[in-house]
């Protein structure tokens, strides 16, 4: 009994409080350098760049004179930097809903027990990994005039519409919207198969015991708890959308005369080939509060549906 009770004296319990409260206040310190590092490398330093947009930089003086909402304005009154604007929101719009479409379709074919599903999974999913630029210049080909596409056409009688896919204003910026879809489909089917994995099966066998038919089961139970998934991918295939660049310039160049320019393109153009750093940053500016304003609303909407469901 001694021995438990000079175990628990008070003195010890004050030390074994002071020790637990530091003892979880301690890995915070740890935290604290790689917390700095991140702030000034990427926050600080993206803010101290926005400076810029206000400014008639040129990339190579050491002087920039301020000129306030000049840029923007200018960016506004631009048929090319307003266009590259309504091109990105199409291009965008359209590829997350198509992407997540059927991303969706396909998580729900291949989630069945099909022997090979392994092998059908793989082949969706392989072209994410490949290099955006070298997807782009084997797609440059297919839609040339003489490529692939064309010869198909031609032999199955449809030779009236042949075209050069890129070089045709009308079609220039749906040839890339083709490509990005292509590519990260696989992307969207994998998040969906992830959720549907989630699902347990009782609940849909015991809805089809029940009666229920199979698009029922579909709104009321899949579709609800696939809620997560919704939101993570329609949230990644958002930022890629409005950020894309590599197939824009690989396939078209942002031509033909600006048919295809996305706001991406325009930085590079403004920054790098006409030497208009400030310009270009206002753009760039522009495309990042864009970004986050869409993601970020998305984010809202979505979790806020699936609080709800």
């Amino acid at each position: 009994m001694s021995t438990v009770s000079e175990s628990t004296t008070p003195a010890t319990r004050r030390a074994g409080r002071r020790s637990r409260r530091y003892g979880h206040g301690a890995p915070w310190l740890w935290v604290i350098p790689a917390l700095a590092v991140v702030l000034a490398l990427r926050y600080v330093a993206t803010a101290a760049g926005a400076w810029y947009a206000f400014t008639d930089w040129d990339g190579i003086s050491t002087h920039a004179d301020f000129v306030g909402l000049d840029n923007f304005r200018e960016i506004f009154r631009d048929p090319a930097s307003r266009g590259a604007l309504e091109h990105t929101l199409e291009l965008a719009f359209a590829f997350v809903v198509v992407s997540n479409l059927i991303g969706l379709a396909l998580a729900l074919a291949l989630n069945r027990a099909v022997k090979t599903r392994g092998l059908l999974r793989a082949l969706f999913f392989a072209p994410v990994v490949m290099s955006s630029l070298a997807v782009s210049y084997i797609w440059q080909f297919i839609f040339s005039y003489a490529g692939p596409l064309n010869s198909g056409l031609d032999k199955v009688g449809l030779d009236s519409i042949k075209r050069g896919w890129t070089g045709d204003p009308t079609w220039a910026l749906w040839t890339i919207f083709v490509v990005l879809v292509w590519q990260f489909v696989g992307l969207s089917m994998v998040m969906y198969l992830a959720g549907l994995q989630g699902i347990p099966e009782e609940l849909d066998e015991a809805s089809a015991v029940d009666g229920a038919s199979p698009w029922r089961r579909f709104r009321k139970i899949t579709l609800p708890l696939l809620a997560p998934a919704i939101t993570v991918s329609v949230t990644l295939s958002t930022i890629y959308g409005l950020g894309v660049f590599d197939q824009v310039f690989a396939l078209t160049g942002g031509g033909p005369v600006d048919a295809s320019e996305t706001l991406a393109t325009q930085i590079y153009k403004q920054t790098f080939a006409f030497g208009r750093f400030g310009y270009g940053t206002a753009i760039s500016l522009i495309l990042t509060v864009l970004i986050t304003a869409l993601a970020l609303a998305q984010l809202a909407v979505l979790r806020a549906r699936e609080s709800r469901l």
